[in-house]
């Protein structure tokens, strides 16, 4: 039996086709295009390819293809892949040396023929940088000056005119951060962490989105131990955070907050609280720090404080059972009542959830007109105004010795810095004009 004829795939079973010769079929150069070069050393036609020759020149010896082909056509007979209007012959392509071919007479003029010297085409134009790269600059693209330049802008625009110290001394802060080259206290304080990090990114809430306006501040004493005592709202904390703000920008001390077991149980915001300068509320450290010249702050409300619904907005809650009055009798320092107006509105508590609370160990869970309808948006406090006022403070410093330990005492005292912190909250909500300015 003779052996059956092998036609390749894709020839649709003409013989030839397929066959791997190199030269294209006449439907593959009508569907590769005949465009312009536009870029040097883009990828030429198929037909130039074929012999590493422009289009219209061919082996020496031989006439041009694409001249053989115009011939045998007439002048009425369009070109193939055009729409359909006449075209004797095709256009040579821009920069390319096809002229009338080395049949062509003497006056074929220059270009003719594919050895002719041809004006060369000229080069385009190139940028800074791609002259750079050409060029084999090592620096390859924008130059270095460019770079410092703009930084130096960037740098001008984020710490002002001042740039120079500022980022200097913020390199140094990180050397002393990695080195372990800083100092913290016996309780955990970090003065430089909570100056330069901490109540700076506190500060542009208090000045910008709150408007927090501070009165009273000069009964505050310039040094010396002193207990803050202020009323507690706003079903978040967020108004101690207001309050150590607002006495750093105007006394320059340090506000020392007395906080609950819960902040230091938790595993991030406890030690954050520590290295702020949060301590345990209890009457030893208390009275520790009070009697080595701190600035105590103590919210006696507690959980019932920021916890209380809205209904119940500026009505005090019980004020515990008067320790802080005890530490404050026993170290002799003075008392200093607090009242802070606008928390109450940043978080308007409506409801709460006291099983799902006991299941996640809170002492509550809030409900807002916003969370947890609206979701994490919900957490975005509103910007309510807000006014803080120190009263004038209450000597503890002419009681006899042994006072702290008369219950009666102790109680008188609590109430009246409650009193006085009651009826500076109503005052304050008559002085303001409204809750959002």
């Amino acid at each position: 039996m003779a052996d059956a004829e092998v036609i390749p795939l894709g020839t649709r079973g003409k013989p030839g086709r397929g066959s791997g010769s190199k030269r294209p079929s006449a439907a593959a150069r009508t569907l590769a295009g005949r465009g312009p070069r536009s870029v040097p050393g883009a990828r030429r036609d198929p037909v130039e390819q074929r012999d590493g020759r422009p289009d219209g020149d061919s082996a020496p010896g031989t006439a041009p293809r694409r001249k053989r082909r115009a011939a045998t056509r007439t002048p009425e007979e369009p070109v193939a892949g055009t729409d359909g209007a006449p075209n004797l012959e095709r256009e040579p392509r821009p920069g390319s040396q096809a002229g009338p071919g080395p049949d062509a007479g003497p006056d074929a003029g220059p270009g003719a023929g594919p050895d002719a010297g041809g004006a060369p085409d000229p080069e385009p134009e190139l940028g800074p940088t791609a002259e750079r790269i050409r060029e084999g600059d090592p620096e390859g693209g924008i130059p270095v000056g460019d770079w410092v330049s703009a930084l130096t802008s960037a740098a001008r625009e984020v710490f002002g005119e001042r740039w120079e110290p500022r980022v200097a001394e913020l390199l140094a802060l990180a050397r002393r951060r990695v080195t372990g080259d800083y100092h913290v206290d016996e309780f955990g304080f970090d003065v430089e962490l909570t100056e330069r990090f901490l109540l700076a990114a506190v500060r542009p809430l208090a000045d910008k989105w709150f408007r927090v306006e501070v009165r009273g501040a000069d009964n505050i004493p310039a040094d010396g131990g002193a207990l803050v005592v202020s009323n507690h709202s706003g079903t978040v904390p967020m108004d101690g955070l207001m309050t150590m703000v607002s006495v750093k920008d105007t006394t320059g001390r340090n506000l020392r907050p007395l906080g609950a077991d819960l902040v230091f149980r938790m595993p991030f915001l406890g030690e954050l609280a520590r290295k702020g300068g949060v301590t345990l509320a209890c009457n030893e450290d208390a009275e520790r720090m009070l009697s080595g010249g701190e600035l105590v702050g103590v919210w006696p409300e507690g959980y019932k404080g920021i916890g209380k619904p809205y209904s119940q907005r500026y009505k005090l809650q019980r004020f515990g059972r008067g320790g802080f009055v005890s530490a404050a009798l026993r170290t002799g320092v003075p008392i200093i009542p607090c009242s802070v107006v606008g928390a109450e509105e940043i978080y308007p508590l409506v409801g709460n959830i006291p099983a799902l609370a006991r299941l996640v160990g809170l002492p509550y869970l809030p409900i807002t007109p916003f969370f947890p309808l609206l979701g994490p948006l919900g957490l975005v406090p509103l910007p309510s105004k807000w006014l803080i006022e120190f009263g004038e403070p209450i000597r503890t410093d002419t009681f006899a010795e042994g006072a702290a330990d008369d219950p009666m005492l102790v109680f008188n005292v609590t109430d009246q810095v409650r009193e006085t912190v009651q009826q500076t909250l109503y005052s304050l909500l008559m002085q303001r004009r409204s809750v959002f300015y």
